[in-house]
């Protein structure tokens, strides 16, 4: 029959298993006499969460909505509520990974929400940048140039240095010296970044210890081993509070709403008892 197929497809739909296994449990609570909060039952729609609903409305529309559209949003809210009171009642927030996650970020964020708006006075801000000059300050520079000796065991890139710093002593054309490789053979006021992109990383701390204006080496790269001649190395200046400020200031933020989130969690921890069974 017609209706009796029509009730059997119904009867397959996953949500009306939802709801069926809601009412069962409605009537279990019930049978067994739970008394039922009446404020758990009431959803009171106020004129500030309408301006609240309407405003998110506006902020994503960017108009007012009609009083058409004012309905259609109480509605939802409405809905939006029911279902989460009763997912809540049925126990579905339990045990579910994804809202536990969000629970934990919302609590984050209200322990270190009022340092959002919290501006921080130059003595603040100067006493962060003492403690953490390092990370504001501008790289040196280098000026250098390199011979190319080959990625060749400690020993024999010794042995390849001297020989081509003879070669040199005896008038030999350094730029002709060495291996070929695709690298510059010369540099001139490069940071430490640009240095070590082309060379591997920490190359330009190999060069500050060598001496100025001679032929020194072998000096290790990613690439192998190479004879350098730094012919300068500008210091960098102590970074000044006015020209980093805005980083500085979004530094300290971060580390203070960090702190304040670790220390409310603490406390919020410290009324707790954990017992980790093994």
């Amino acid at each position: 029959m017609p209706n009796l197929t029509y009730l059997r497809a119904i009867l397959r739909e996953p949500l009306v298993h939802f709801l069926l296994g809601g009412a069962a449990i409605f009537l279990f609570f019930a049978v067994r006499g739970e008394p039922v909060d009446p404020a758990s039952r009431t959803i009171v729609v106020d004129a500030p969460r309408v301006q609240q609903l309407a405003a998110r409305w506006e902020q994503t529309w960017q108009r007012t909505p009609t009083p058409a559209e004012i309905d259609a949003l109480i509605r939802d809210y409405v809905k939006e509520e029911v279902y989460y009171r009763e997912a809540k009642r049925l126990g579905l927030d339990e045990n579910d990974l994804g809202i536990r996650q969000r629970l934990r970020i919302k609590m984050e964020y209200l322990a270190g929400a009022q340092v959002e708006n919290v501006r921080p006075t130059d003595a603040v801000l100067q006493q962060w940048l003492d403690r953490n000059a390092a990370r504001y300050s501008a790289d040196a520079t280098f000026a250098f140039d390199q011979i190319y000796l080959g990625p060749l065991d400690p020993d024999d890139a010794a042995g390849a240095a001297r020989a081509a710093r003879q070669a040199i002593a005896t008038g030999a054309d350094w730029s002709g010296l060495g291996k070929p490789i695709s690298l510059p053979r010369s540099l001139e006021n490069r940071d430490a970044a640009d240095v070590n992109r082309l060379f591997g990383e920490g190359f330009a701390d190999s060069l500050t210890g060598q001496p100025r204006g001679t032929w020194a080496g072998p000096v290790e790269s990613g690439f192998g081993h190479h004879l350098v001649r730094v012919r300068g190395v500008t210091s960098a200046a102590p970074p000044q509070l006015a020209d980093v400020r805005g980083d500085v200031e979004n530094d300290w933020r971060a580390a203070t709403v960090k702190d304040r989130e670790a220390k409310a969690y603490q406390l919020l921890l410290d009324s707790y008892t954990i017992t980790i069974r093994p």
